[in-house]
């Protein structure tokens, strides 16, 4: 695993919009990850944790919960880059996200990240970040979100 890039002022920050930040390292999505992740939110709808009843199923298998993508967000920008700035990062909420294909699990994922937005807002600054969610060997991609993150003090 590389270095996450470190940002330390705002200018730097601004001066990073539009530029994607590469791509994380694959992690790869196991039945015990979607079963834990099953038991931590309750949905153990049967697509997810029925391997038998799965492999007849519409994708010859289980696949992860869209939400287990979404939740890798976080662990992919920690890997991308380290916000050294302000006292308080808080997410401040999603937008646009889609589940454009589903993560059949054996399969691996990576994460990329393009900061698109920062901006000056009276409680500190907001940045939106686009994360684009790749499986490995298939074109589509698994997710594709906008995560603001309010960067206060």
């Amino acid at each position: 695993m590389s270095t996450p890039r470190t940002i330390a002022t705002i200018a730097d920050l601004r001066a990073l919009v539009g530029h994607e930040l590469g791509s994380t390292e694959w992690v790869e999505i196991t039945q015990e990850r979607v079963d834990l992740f099953a038991d931590a939110t309750g949905d153990h709808q049967w697509i997810h944790v029925d391997v038998e009843r799965a492999a007849a199923g519409p994708f010859g298998g289980t696949i992860a919960h869209g939400f287990l993508t979404l939740s890798l967000l976080p662990s992919f920008g920690a890997e991308l880059f380290a916000l050294e700035l302000g006292s308080a990062r808080l997410n401040y909420g999603l937008e646009g996200v889609r589940f454009t294909n589903p993560v059949r699990v054996g399969s691996r994922i990576r994460g990329t990240a393009t900061f698109e937005e920062v901006n000056d807002l009276p409680k500190g600054t907001q940045v939106v970040t686009r994360y684009v969610v790749e499986i490995e060997g298939v074109e589509r991609p698994a997710c594709v979100a906008r995560q603001i993150t309010l960067v206060t003090g």
